[in-house]
């Protein structure tokens, strides 16, 4: 989580300045391009780390060493052939992925990723085995490869291109060229770190049998394969929700090609704020699925609901308040960032906030089902979202009166009712499962009155100092950045002061005793 933290501020020092470098249209072609990538991404790594992290756990808690090796053998060989076949794919057939996504600009920027797919996936073998070992540095260090590469070489040759007058298209693709830099570097790093990994947690020679490769890749793919399938078709779903917001502005709301980008473009402006929450809860839900399959592996079913109240808990604590003072500053925040940007971004981002809350819970409850062994379920509750998403969006962008205002509608609807189908699968398929409500009501309380606390607080500087400072960008960006700060420190006494937290959720942190003994929990 202090990786995300850190990853985030470098991605905003990356990416809020090329998102004004490129422009609205630029914004869109970069959005577009993602889409393409994540899908294809998804389909050669979603499940991978899941599926490893969850059987080397219970291969550890077992006593299986050599199950362990066979693990990370069979699982490096088999997805490093799937990266490879997914990433020529991406290549060869980067022009029709185009045309099907009604951007034929972005051909560029596709084949400029396609290698990264075939690095991604032997990234997420090693994600996988550390995470089975409940070792999160690699992980940590491999966001860290990537983001400092975006920063370092793609920003540098989007800035160098714009200066010899490129198009917002071909900046797009230049931008992007430091993911595939930076998935191909962490590599090298994250296989020295796997051998560190195995050298201490195994100094004597394995004891046991191992099961055959055959039976070790079947293992690993009833656990990956219905997992990628999940994320895929969530994935292919937003992938077509970014061709049919881009045609239903054209067709529906009759409006005219460039007017459509620069409204999408505007709209992925919104989804690189509305993307920052998850980023905070992604290190607990990989962190949490092999230590549930443990506890359940040891038949330990109080310790799995301690942790999965713990890991509710915390999450609730975190996208909250950051979902409530995104839809409450949402107006300053896209007057500081993005102050060239169309005049629709605030009233797109305070929608997109609430549904960041729910793809936060989304997160956590999914991760919940895949430690348990529920992973299956997701294949009702993704594409039954995704449906609501894509009806939404076709109705509501395609009126001239709504337009690219349906865009969030439809997301916020869409993740709303996959938390509430994840919701209704814990309380049905777990015994010992966590109490929602309990768990929800007190950070929620601390959130809403934080949000009160924010408005309050930005009117109040705002009238008093904006006049005086000259209204400008560098005198919204105090106004906000004290606000934010203040409405941060209110948080915090409010989470103390109701007792939203515990002294067993504080020692769960690395030096939580000490912390929770100094603020007097109970």
């Amino acid at each position: 989580m202090v990786t995300a933290v850190i990853t985030k501020i470098i991605g905003a020092v990356y990416k809020i300045p090329l998102l004004n470098l490129i422009g609205d249209e630029g914004s869109a072609h970069f959005q577009v391009t993602y889409t393409v990538y994540n899908l294809l991404l998804t389909l050669s790594t979603a499940g991978i780390p899941v599926a490893m992290s969850r059987l080397i756990s219970e291969a550890r808690a077992t006593d299986r060493p050599a199950q362990v090796r066979r693990y990370y053998r069979v699982g490096l060989a088999a997805f490093a052939a799937v990266g490879l076949a997914g990433g020529a794919l991406m290549f060869v057939f980067a022009q029709s992925l185009a045309n099907f996504m009604n951007d034929p600009e972005v051909t560029a920027g596709i084949r400029v990723l396609s290698p990264a797919v075939f690095f991604a996936c032997l990234v997420s073998v090693y994600r996988g085995y550390s995470q089975g070992h409940n070792d999160m540095m690699p992980t940590a260090v491999s966001q860290m490869m990537e983001v400092v590469s975006k920063l370092v070489f793609g920003l540098a040759v989007a800035w160098y291109m714009a200066r010899l007058g490129f198009g917002s298209a071909a900046l797009s693709a230049g931008a992007i060229v430091g993911v595939t830099i930076g998935m191909g570097l962490a590599v090298p790093v994250l296989a020295a770190m796997r051998r560190r990994i195995a050298r201490r947690a195994y100094p004597d020679p394995p004891a046991d049998v191992p099961e055959t490769r055959r039976e070790t890749l079947s293992r690993i793919f009833r656990i990956g394969v219905p997992i990628m399938l999940g994320s895929s078709i969530l994935n292919i779903i937003s992938l077509i929700d970014s061709k049919l917001v881009l045609g239903r502005l054209q067709s529906g709301a009759g409006l005219s090609y460039g007017t459509a980008k620069v409204l999408y473009g505007v709209y992925s402006k919104g989804l690189t704020l509305f993307n920052i929450p998850a980023a905070f809860i992604g290190p607990i839900t990989v962190s949490v699925v092999p230590v549930i399959s443990a506890a359940l592996a040891r038949r330990r079913g109080d310790d799995a609901r301690s942790v999965m109240e713990s890991c509710m808990k915390l999450t609730n604590l975190i996208s909250l308040p950051m979902a409530v003072g995104m839809a409450v500053l949402a107006g300053p925040i896209f007057r500081v960032l993005f102050p060239v940007s169309d005049g629709h971004g605030p009233a797109l981002l305070r929608i997109l906030a609430a549904a960041a809350f729910f793809v936060c819970s989304f997160q956590i409850t999914d991760a919940i089902l895949q430690a348990s062994g529920h992973e299956r379920l997701a294949l009702v509750a993704l594409p039954a979202g995704g449906l609501i998403k894509i009806g939404v969006n076709w109705l509501l962008v395609g009126s001239p009166s709504v337009n690219i205002t349906g865009a969030p509608v439809g997301t916020l609807l869409c993740y709303a009712f996959i938390t509430a189908l994840n919701v209704a699968f814990i309380r049905a398929k777990i015994k010992d499962r966590p109490g929602f409500l309990r768990i929800l009501l007190r950070p929620a309380a601390c959130a809403g009155l934080m949000g009160v606390f924010a408005w309050g607080c930005w009117s109040a500087l705002s009238g008093l100092l904006l006049g005086p400072l000259g209204g400008g960008r560098a005198a919204l960006a105090l106004c906000l950045f004290v606000t934010v700060a203040a409405s941060a420190a209110a948080y915090l006494c409010l989470v103390l002061a109701l007792g939203a937290v515990t002294r067993e959720d504080i020692a769960l942190l690395p030096g939580g005793a000490k912390l929770a003994a100094r603020l007097k929990l109970r």
